[in-house]
């Protein structure tokens, strides 16, 4: 049982604050747990995979994908981030989760039957491929995007061959499901009229990247990355005002422009400090002069942000790997928090000074050892946070052998875990051989319920579990 203190009964005797009779039980919160000294094994009931810090959390599978399969519902697996309906009727019932796979969907979990439904799936193998993002939108829609992207001079097909296969693909694209609660349940077999009713968009006024991480600032602004060693942040503004895209006067992607994140000149990889947001497009989305655009296989033209801000006057800084992102606002300031994989690092954007530094790496006081995380923290992928916004840092390792969920412990809110009683502690580890934590997401109308998927097992059977607090 957490105790805390009710501020509103709270008083001084000669400047001295006396609580002693006015504490208040308001229940166990996901930060009360004690610091897994090391990573979970394999687990022998993939049903509960998941070692706590608190034994007290309880975990449930809620969906699987072999359950799928077998009631003929179209499923390629690779389960990957989530979200609930934020807003509109109905909110906080539906939990959808898209697939990483080279046959991308999207599905959708009720919450209050159970039901876990595929509302979109591509109808051909490479169509779609590899949706990574998830993300509900201010004005009551679905976003996705595809993780894979390419340019010159890379396999991106993995045949050895780099050819014309290869750049420029169809791929990179960012999508809209305009209809996400309605769209209907879809089941095998797929046939050319499975999607018909899904509203499915492809939102050509985002340039094509690697895309993963996606974010709004309150301003409705929206924050997404290149996942490559050598990527960029990048900024899209869109042309309407976020009110009139909630009163559905305006089309959020009708237009809108594009800027990449520039520490200095730009050459300096994975730089901190004072940043500027240098358009590659312009107001209305087209390529600024000079900017690269391609057109892919399906005559469909885009500007190119990845190969634009590799050229001189469009340079954006680059970082390695960067993947996931999460919004923390703190005294009425927004924070952006951002992994980078490679180099193990979590790096925090203050949105208002418009500067970046590093939040965690592996110099980080592991809270269980007081000495440096070290190697016990590695390939930082994905984010997330809870109701309190406590940060929380997603591993992608094998389960089994070092998938682990770590909380920031961040007591002032500075944006660095360099002060007395902070660091890293080990919330939670993975225990599904193969598999690795993905997606994980606390309810934000539930302060005792979160959802994390266990993508890619060696058994093949996705599973979304859900995490509770008794």
């Amino acid at each position: 049982m957490r105790i805390s203190l009710d501020l509103a009964r709270l008083v001084t005797v000669g400047g001295v604050l006396l609580a002693g009779t006015v504490l208040v039980a308001d229940g166990t919160r996901f930060s009360d747990f004690t610091a897994l000294l090391s990573s979970a094994g394999p687990t022998a009931d993939e049903s509960a995979p998941i070692t706590f810090g608190n034994p007290d959390f309880q975990q449930e599978s809620i969906a699987d994908r072999a359950t799928q399969l077998a009631a003929d519902k179209p499923n390629t697996g690779v389960w990957d981030m989530n979200t609930l309906n934020e807003t509109g009727h109905d909110k906080g019932r539906y939990l959808f989760t898209v697939f990483e796979s080279d046959q991308s969907g999207v599905q959708r979990h009720d919450l209050v039957t159970g039901e876990t439904e595929t509302i979109w799936q591509s109808l051909v193998e490479f169509d779609h491929v590899s949706f990574d993002a998830c993300f509900w939108t201010p004005w009551g829609t679905l976003i996705t995007a595809e993780e894979s992207w390419s340019g010159p001079g890379e396999d991106a097909n993995d045949d050895g061959v780099i050819d014309a296969l290869d750049y420029p693909l169809p791929y990179g694209r960012l999508f809209e499901l305009k209809n996400p609660t309605e769209a209907p349940r879809i089941t095998n077999p797929l046939t050319s009229s499975s999607n018909d009713n899904a509203d499915f968009v492809h939102q050509n006024v985002i340039p094509r990247t690697s895309h993963e991480g996606i974010q709004f600032d309150n301003a409705g602004n929206m924050y997404f990355i290149d996942e490559l060693n050598g990527g960029s942040v990048y900024k899209y503004t869109s042309a309407a005002s976020l009110a009139s895209v909630k009163t559905g006067k305006a089309d959020y992607f009708g237009a809108g422009q594009t800027f990449v994140l520039r520490v200095g000149n730009g050459n300096t990889d994975n730089a901190t400090g004072p940043f500027l947001w240098i358009p590659i497009t312009d107001a209305n989305g087209a390529a600024l002069p000079g900017a690269i655009t391609i057109t892919d296989p399906n005559d469909v033209t885009s500007v190119d942000a990845r190969n634009t801000t590799n050229l001189t006057a469009f340079k954006g800084t680059n970082y390695q790997r960067p993947e996931d992102m999460q919004i923390q606002t703190v005294g009425g300031v927004e924070y952006l928090y951002m992994t980078t994989t490679t180099t193990n690092q979590v790096y925090r954007l203050d949105l208002k000074k418009n500067t970046i530094s590093v939040f965690a790496d592996r110099l980080t006081i592991n809270l269980a050892t007081s000495v440096a995380v070290g190697s016990a923290l590695g390939n930082v992928d994905n984010l997330a946070i809870d109701h309190d916004g406590n940060i929380y840092i997603i591993e992608d390792f094998a389960g089994g052998g070092g998938d682990d969920i770590w909380f920031a412990k961040d007591l002032n809110n500075d944006g660095d875990l360099n002060d007395a009683g902070e660091g890293l502690a080990r919330w939670a580890s993975n225990g599904t051989v193969g598999s690795e934590f993905t997606g994980l997401y606390f309810d934000p109308f539930n302060k005792g319920r979160a959802w994390v998927n266990i993508q890619h097992p060696n058994s093949g059977n996705d599973r979304t579990i859900e995490i509770t607090i008794p």
